[in-house]
């Protein structure tokens, strides 16, 4: 792809990035932006709904692993859009969801024919993540291109494949005002951007402000430090987790984490920041116990209720 150049920094464009206050994610600061609050009488409708879709005939666990962390988060209900070859699969190992079976391509794709009962479902939540486990970038794209236009309700989490409508259509997700949140890694925003991954590693907080202003969604761009920012300028910087994240599946349950968060109300920026915070603190605790490297995915799920209960100045019983 080619490296987009030429454009003119216009009035409503971030300002110079040296001027721009960097925001360090810690549990103190946490604490002063609590999530929101959840009544002790309310049933799981009260902490919203979530519906993940993705999955390919390979890759069930991928789809598996971000619905279970959206619950994880504190989500009340949760759907599963995936493909019919392997939804009895998904519904057999995640109990506590309800599963849909969607028409697939040859190749193992979601079909294009899906995207009417995918939209009926999205605007009935408070959260849609797409991109899971998902394979063929084109029809994926194509897919999106009918869906994204018509979402109404919800706020929408990008994430891997489903990221690939971006490098094609980058003005997209204007018409959701915002409620949007991408979760790519160095090479997936160089893509997005049609720049060098160089480039992105170089000026990761920078590149994701711009992306976050241009896109108009919250972006959090994953690394080492994670640098997180909103369409209106601020950046917030991540420095919890380790090496052991970079693992099969751990983006999965991120952005699975940040969709139960927006379920609950979480602002698509506070659940980017808490949701990046509590992944990174769960490969933490991890790292603590186990060892750097060899844990797994999966085993970062359990840990995060605990951690959030931490963060929000909740004492265990």
């Amino acid at each position: 792809m080619k490296k987009r150049t030429g454009k003119k920094q216009s009035a409503n464009e971030p300002t110079d990035q040296a001027s721009v206050k960097i925001i360090n994610i810690t549990k103190k600061f946490l604490r002063g932006w609590p999530l929101p609050a959840l009544d002790e009488d309310g049933d799981k409708e009260e902490r919203g709904r979530v519906l993940v879709v993705g999955g390919a005939p390979g890759m069930p666990g991928a789809v598996m692993l971000a619905a279970t962390a959206a619950l994880r988060a504190g989500a009340g209900k949760l759907q599963i859009a995936t493909l019919e070859s392997i939804a009895q699969t998904v519904a057999v190992n995640v109990p506590e969801s309800r599963v849909f079976a969607l028409p697939e391509t040859k190749a193992g794709a979601i079909a294009v024919a899906a995207a009417g009962e995918t939209l009926k479902r999205s605007n009935r939540v408070e959260a849609v993540l797409v991109g899971p486990g998902m394979i063929d970038e084109n029809a994926v794209t194509r897919w999106m291109k009918k869906l994204i236009p018509r979402l109404e309700h919800p706020t929408l989490i990008l994430d891997a494949a489903a990221l690939a409508i971006l490098s094609t259509s980058p003005a997209i997700l204007h018409s959701l005002n915002g409620k949007v949140i991408i979760t790519p890694h160095a090479g997936e925003m160089a893509n997005v951007l049609g720049i060098d991954k160089e480039e992105v590693l170089e000026k990761r907080s920078e590149i994701a402000r711009r992306a976050a202003h241009d896109l108009q969604a919250v972006v959090a761009l994953k690394g080492a430090e994670t640098f997180i920012a909103a369409p209106s300028g601020e950046v917030y910087r991540n420095r919890t987790g380790n090496i052991g994240l970079a693992t099969s599946g751990s983006g999965d349950t991120l952005s699975g984490i940040i969709a139960g968060l927006v379920a609950r109300g979480a602002t698509p920026i506070q659940a980017a920041v808490w949701g990046v915070y509590l992944h990174g603190r769960a490969g933490d605790a991890l790292a603590k116990r186990m060892g750097r490297l060899g844990f797994l995915a999966r085993e970062l799920l359990a840990e995060i209720p605990a951690l959030m209960a931490e963060c929000e100045g909740v004492k265990r019983r």
